[in-house]
């Protein structure tokens, strides 16, 4: 429940099994994007910002134009690549709709929209491979898919630019269900093997090894189920440095942490963690540090083991939610931070939790108005599964005031939680 006011070491180094750092952004490259992506769903994530495209609010009308905001997965930001007219077709998958260029314009600057498909060269799209991403070129104009003005920013738009190398132009395209074929991609997408949705599936087997010595900058970074090791002392000291940072609105996936792994993930802002795995919790797994209050930390899948302390510590504000998880032999599923130097409101809802030989599933503080939600909880032997604190400011000792399901700081029935 110590405060890690650190965010670690920003050096990204070069690693042997193809980590490149570009621009402050660690991206996996073992080899160049496909020339060819399969038809499938995918999202589109963008190089220079890590953001999604996306129909905003989810719109299912006609001439809504795209923008980029926090990569969820979820509806308006799914879309469903079909080859067609020598190029691809790009259909947003809630609405139906294409994405074309406004009047089917020419020029630099026009708005890419969702559109009724017609089949027009202006919604036709050739993916053009760069490097370890895409340039999204429409077939009338020979223009690119671009954020305005570049803008690293959630909310802003997307038009057609002249095509360069600016990394605003340049896309990703991540699975998202669906797809046949192999993944276009630099590095392969894992289908989580968390079993049925309840947290309970088959640990997995790493895919190879990679040692690590400094903290990885990320933005949006898939592992490949490699195992990934080697910062810290394996054990419970503090302030030891992140393996990896996650920038806000970024996702990490697909990967094992073995130790030693220093203080595991720092979400800087919003983040995803889909679908990895901790075969030896050191300091923490996770710590979540954004200071906003409408901040969301998905944890998706995946797994954690012999934390002797806690998994998951949110320092930060906002709302975590871990679904599909499995926790073996820890103390703390969750804390919410009791005595840092900033105090916040903290959420965290689980959600497909299978437990073992854990003491605590979640600590809050009422005073500060957290709350915590379970739903589709197993644990096998027994566990607190809410524990109420007082939190205290920086430098003292938080202190245990109660336990258990109350309607307002620990939410939950007893149906809601199996024991085995």
């Amino acid at each position: 429940m110590r405060e890690k006011e650190r965010l670690g070491r920003r050096l990204a180094i070069v690693l042997a099994t193809g980590l490149l750092a570009t621009g402050g952004l660690v991206v996996a490259l073992n080899g160049p994007a496909s020339a060819a992506p399969s038809n499938g769903n995918y999202t589109l994530v963008n190089a220079g910002s890590g953001l999604c495209a996306a129909v905003p609010g989810q719109s299912t009308g006609d001439g809504v134009q795209l923008v980029q905001s926090a990569c969820s997965g979820g509806a308006g930001q799914v879309f469903t690549l079909t080859a067609a007219g020598g190029g691809y077709q790009i259909k947003a998958q809630h609405s139906g709709k294409c994405a074309g260029v406004k009047d089917a314009s020419t020029s630099a600057g026009k708005a890419v929209q969702q559109e009724s498909c017609t089949g027009s060269t202006s919604q036709t799209w050739q993916l053009t491979a760069s490097g370890s991403a895409y340039r999204v070129v429409n077939g009338n104009g020979g223009k690119c898919l671009n954020v305005k003005d570049n803008s690293t920013s959630s909310g802003a738009v997307l038009q057609q630019n002249s095509c360069d190398s600016a990394s605003t132009k340049q896309w990703t395209l991540q699975p998202a269900g669906g797809g046949s074929g192999p993944d276009p991609t630099p590095t392969p997408t894992v289908t989580p093997t968390s079993g049925g949705g309840d947290g309970s599936g088959a640990w997995p087997t790493a895919k190879g090894s990679v040692k690590i010595t400094d903290t990885q900058q990320v933005t949006n970074f898939d592992g490949g189920m490699k195992s990934y090791y080697g910062i810290g002392d394996g054990g419970q000291s503090e302030s030891q440095d992140p393996m990896f940072e996650v920038a806000n609105g970024g996702t990490i996936q697909n990967v094992i942490i073995d130790a030693p792994a220093g203080d595991g993930i720092h979400c800087l802002g919003s983040c995803t963690i889909r679908n990895v795995w901790w075969n030896d919790v050191g300091e923490d797994a996770a710590t979540f540090l954004s200071s906003s209050s409408s901040a969301t930390y998905l944890v998706d899948g995946g797994g954690a083991k012999s934390a002797s302390d806690k998994v998951f510590q949110h320092n930060g504000a906002g709302t975590v939610t871990i679904k599909n998880f499995q926790v073996h032999s820890a103390g703390k599923l969750y804390r919410a931070c009791g005595n840092c130097s900033s105090s916040y409101k903290r959420n965290v809802v689980m959600d497909g939790v299978t437990a073992r030989s854990t003491k605590v599933l979640a600590g809050i503080n009422t005073n500060w108005g957290d709350t915590a939600r379970f739903s589709r909880i197993t644990v096998y032997g027994s566990a607190v599964i809410c524990e109420k604190y007082k939190g205290v400011p920086k430098g003292s000792e938080p202190t245990k005031i109660g336990e258990g399901a109350d309607g307002v700081n620990c939410i939950y029935s007893p149906s809601d939680i199996t024991y085995k």
